[in-house]
């Protein structure tokens, strides 16, 4: 069977949460151009994953390579790239199933929710292989920037995004309760 897919509409508006997440997260961080991760990561869309990088269940995955600049051989070259892996099914599934999501302000949430995770790890908050639980604990530090990232924002929908996510608010014991 095959997964329902962004039309190029969807692709565009995709696109457009992603440069404005990128702003808004090195914003937050305080990062410069200089400092931003453009070579450290890549943001791509099911039509351009792998077969293993397609998953049920989370509307994004990161999956960790190594990467090394051209034309070098040298292991002690090489660094930490992210692919944040965006599960086109599993967003188009939920936008339908609740009506009041929109694309844009919820692509923009979960890419935000990425981008912070990406600079947890490049800045050693976070280890990329860390335990179940300590995965668990930091899935909420990240939503709760995330929030912090767009509570002043003007964009329309992002309060139905905030609401479709208020169980990761709580703590982790509520949630484990049901």
């Amino acid at each position: 069977m095959e997964l329902p897919a962004f039309n190029p509409e969807q692709i565009t508006a995709i696109n457009r949460s992603t440069l404005v997440a990128e702003d808004l997260v090195s914003s937050f961080y305080k990062l410069s151009s200089s400092q931003w991760l453009k070579k450290k990561y890549d943001i791509k869309t099911m039509m351009d994953l792998l077969p293993d990088e397609i998953v049920d269940g989370p509307f994004a995955q990161i999956v960790q390579y190594k990467g090394r600049p051209r034309g070098s051989s040298l292991e002690s070259d090489s660094y930490d790239f992210y692919k944040i892996c965006i599960q086109d099914h599993a967003i188009l599934s939920v936008t339908h199933e609740f009506p009041n999501l929109h694309l844009f302000p919820f692509s923009l949430y979960i890419i935000i929710h990425e981008l912070i995770h990406v600079v947890r790890f490049i800045q050693y908050s976070q280890n990329f292989y860390a335990s179940f639980q300590e995965k668990m604990n930091e899935e909420r530090r990240v939503h709760e920037k995330t929030r912090d990232v767009l509570k002043d924002s003007k964009i329309q929908g992002v309060k139905d995004v905030f609401d479709f996510y208020h169980q990761w608010l709580q703590p982790l014991d509520s949630m484990k309760a049901r």
